[in-house]
């Protein structure tokens, strides 16, 4: 039987494809302001704004692949049950060809209701090459369409599927988070004591964690060729 990898990942494993941060220097934040564009308040007050501003976000993931990072990931399935929950809202795991994605903060690709975004009747994929969603364009419950992204002051709906996945873990491994957004930091803690854990970030990591972990401290594609060194002469 094969053993259970369970991988969070966040922003820093899509950096490489060039992806742009939310919080590093020079990210999105910068630039834009998290209460417009990323609440429940901002939608209200200028859906719009918040329309296109994941419009531009869809056109570059358009523009986008996998790097190697999740090439390798992907490739892991070979050998082991691979399940991936990522903070991530692009598609480049399943692009690169993982099969068992859980996202936590939603899919960029998608759209929903207004109204009722976590109801599953309402959640939609855009068509193939389409990024740009408009005004006036309706769910099936006939409200305007939003962005399927869990906003800040929003629930996270797939933590507790995610919280069932981590216990299952022979191997955890974080790529490219800095555990320090919360509900995800928190799902290091459900992996069982015997599971080791690896951490794939080329900087420092802070982790308030008496857990010990090795921390393989390089970007996500030169780390993922040292995790699949190691697995393989386990």
């Amino acid at each position: 039987m094969k053993k259970t990898i369970v991988v969070l990942t966040g922003a820093g494993m899509s950096a490489e494809s060039g992806i742009a941060t939310f919080r590093d220097s020079g990210g999105l934040w910068d630039t834009y302001n998290v209460e417009d564009v990323a609440t429940p308040e901002g939608w209200n007050r200028d859906p719009a704004l918040v329309t296109e501003f994941y419009n531009i976000r869809r056109r570059e993931l358009l523009a986008t692949e996998p790097c190697e990072g999740h090439r390798l990931l992907a490739e892991l399935e070979k050998d082991f049950d691979v399940r991936i929950i990522t903070q991530n809202i692009d598609n480049l795991h399943e692009r690169a060809g993982s099969t068992s994605v859980l996202h936590l903060h939603g899919e960029l690709m998608k759209v929903t209701s207004s109204l009722s975004p976590n109801d599953p009747t309402q959640i939609e994929t855009l068509p193939d090459g389409q990024a740009d969603v408009r005004i006036g364009d309706k769910a099936k419950d006939g409200s305007q369409l939003r962005p399927y992204i869990v906003w800040f002051g929003e629930a996270v709906p797939n933590i507790e599927p995610a919280v069932e996945i981590c216990a299952q873990a022979d191997i955890f491994v974080v790529i490219g988070t800095s555990l320090n957004v919360y509900p995800a930091a928190g799902l290091t803690q459900y992996a069982p004591p015997s599971a080791p854990v690896y951490l794939i970030d080329p900087k420092p990591v802070r982790w308030n964690s008496l857990r010990r972990f090795t921390h393989i401290q390089k970007g996500a594609s030169e780390g993922m060729r040292t995790l699949c060194e190691t697995l393989r002469s386990r």
